[in-house]
């Protein structure tokens, strides 16, 4: 059951991807800036991700608890972050694109629905999705993509943030302000501690 559930809803966030794609690219073309790629921190990703499944899943697969305590709370983040992630690329709509460095055309900020909680909604459904899937289904396979998610968004963020910052300045960093980066409620405990 648990990898009926995770298929579901990972294939319903890549057709939702696919489907929006093609339709944005079709309707608004897009004008890419000049940014560093980070390459190599991908390559890096990927070869670490490739050595945790290749190389530690049987280990992985021995510590591995099926405990109803651990798979319950991973379902419940995985449907939560699955509806998260749509509500935010739907919301994004013909502005969304595959690359971090890119803008279409009449480009607005979002700062509202899921753009109000955090500033990057996407990046914070699809991690989600990842732990809840390594909650669900246990390590191996799971935590090699999670791996891998990770260093995407470290990648993508800081070019995206100041594509941002860039294309709206004064908005971005109030904007910034007020909503955290990744993690919901993050800039109301750094500011009381601080």
């Amino acid at each position: 059951m648990a990898a009926v559930v995770t298929g579901v809803c990972w294939g319903i966030v890549i057709v939702v991807w696919i489907v929006g794609a093609v339709y944005g690219a079709r309707a608004a073309p897009g004008k890419r800036q000049s940014s560093e790629t980070g390459a190599l921190w991908r390559i890096g990703v990927f070869v670490v991700a490739i050595v945790i499944y290749r190389f530690a899943r049987p280990d992985l697969s021995r510590v591995t608890d099926h405990a109803w305590w651990i798979e319950v709370p991973g379902l419940v983040l995985l449907l939560a972050s699955t509806a998260f992630t749509l509500w935010a690329r739907l919301r994004l709509g013909r502005m969304w694109s595959a690359s971090p460095n890119m803008l279409r055309a009449g480009h607005q900020l979002r700062t509202d629905g899921p753009y109000a909680i955090t500033r990057h909604p996407i990046y914070t459904g699809l991690l989600g999705m990842l732990v809840g899937s390594v909650l669900l289904n246990g390590l191996g396979v799971w935590l090699a993509w999670l791996v891998v998610g990770v260093g995407v968004v470290v990648t993508r963020i800081p070019i995206e943030e100041r594509l941002m910052r860039k294309t709206f300045p004064g908005e971005y960093d109030r904007y910034r302000e007020r909503v955290p980066r990744l993690v919901p409620g993050f800039h109301l405990r750094r500011r009381v501690s601080g």
